[in-house]
């Protein structure tokens, strides 16, 4: 297990996260999915899988209130006290933006009321007396970016969050959020939890350029697009009994792309005598943009193979046949800006710069 560096921060994280989505198993996600349908993981399975993943050296923990209806925060700060895990050993991350607690009309979004309220009844159900990452789990239209700015900046003050990050944004939204930041001199976002995967690299157009340049880190979720990028999957729309993708078909992906990118990621995955999941995930951690790559299983089996994908190195020519075949089809500005900036990036390699 490698540790990289968290955004603009000298705080290091594990390049592989535990999420804890499979923790609990109660209550509905929205629609007709439920929670269960993702994982339903109690006490002592949790406590084995915890363990597992603090032994191949993960430092680096994601929950959210919103999951399993807080009970994935109740069972990972469970297991933490009965794996007597020192503070120091571990980084915490937990999230606020879904509905909770009463489900009133303020039970929800990022305004100060409900950021302030959520963080108190996260740490009770985490037995903690801080979190180490506080992320906004999605973008309130109904919020004043400053309100929730300054609600963050007020928890970081007190001791109860170290850092702040944010999930599911636009580039130009967490453009916005770090202006504001810089201007009123508050804590600014450090992350981004986002999805991103060999098959959905629609973050490459404007997020992840903006990330490099503004320092701010990369949490990935759904590595393995929500289990297709397994290779448990065939075209035709079948897979395993059960699988996460038959009942759930999320997130949102193209399917031809991602096939053919299954396919180009089966020899290599032969050559290297690993599963097709482990080229995938190694493909992620090439990715200089990646602080962290986000994990969760059902079985230890599934987390053991995940884990394994760290010690695949990939070579040169195998990363260029895998960007070859997952390539985004070109898009203005991008085209517009690859042919305009040519000279100017030619004029700067020729300088070594």
């Amino acid at each position: 297990m490698r540790y990289r560096k968290f955004g603009n921060t000298g705080l290091f994280v594990s390049e592989m996260c535990l999420g804890t989505m499979t923790f609990g198993g109660e209550g509905a996600m929205g629609g007709q999915i439920t929670w269960s349908q993702i994982g339903s993981l109690q006490q002592d399975e949790v406590d084995r899988m915890m363990a597992r993943a603090l032994e191949a050296g993960i430092n680096f923990i994601d929950t959210a209130d919103v999951y399993s209806a807080g009970q994935s925060e109740r069972l990972t700060g469970q297991a933490l006290k009965n794996l007597g895990v020192a503070r120091e050993d571990v980084v915490v991350a937990t999230k606020v933006f879904g509905e909770s607690g009463t489900r009133g009309v303020n039970s929800r979004g990022m305004s100060r009321y409900h950021i302030i309220d959520s963080l108190k009844a996260s740490l009770g159900r985490l037995q903690l007396d801080h979190v180490d990452l506080y992320q906004i789990h999605g973008f309130d239209p109904a919020t004043p970016m400053e309100e929730a700015l300054r609600a963050l900046d007020d928890l970081v003050r007190q001791g109860h969050v170290r850092y702040i990050g944010v999930s599911n944004w636009a580039a130009w939204q967490i453009m916005k959020a770090l202006g504001i930041s810089e201007r009123l001199g508050l804590a600014r976002f450090e992350s981004l939890q986002a999805y991103y995967t060999i098959a959905g690299r629609d973050l490459e157009r404007e997020i992840a350029p903006m990330l490099s340049s503004e320092k701010v880190g990369l949490m990935v979720w759904s590595p393995l697009a929500g289990g297709l990028l397994s290779g448990k999957y065939s075209r035709d729309g079948g897979g395993e009994a059960g699988a996460r993708r038959m009942t759930f078909d999320f997130p949102v992906v193209d399917k031809p792309r991602a096939f053919d990118c299954i396919d180009a990621m089966r020899p290599i995955a032969a050559a290297h005598g690993v599963s097709v999941a482990q080229i995938a995930l190694a493909w992620l951690l090439h990715q200089r943009v990646v602080s962290s790559v986000i994990i969760g299983a059902k079985r230890i089996d599934q987390l053991d193979d995940n884990l394994a994908a760290c010690a695949v190195r990939l070579s040169a020519e195998e990363l260029a046949t895998l960007d070859a075949v997952s390539a985004l089809p070109a898009e203005y500005p991008g085209w517009m800006l690859a042919r305009q900036g040519g000279y100017r990036r030619q004029q700067l390699a020729d300088a070594g710069s």
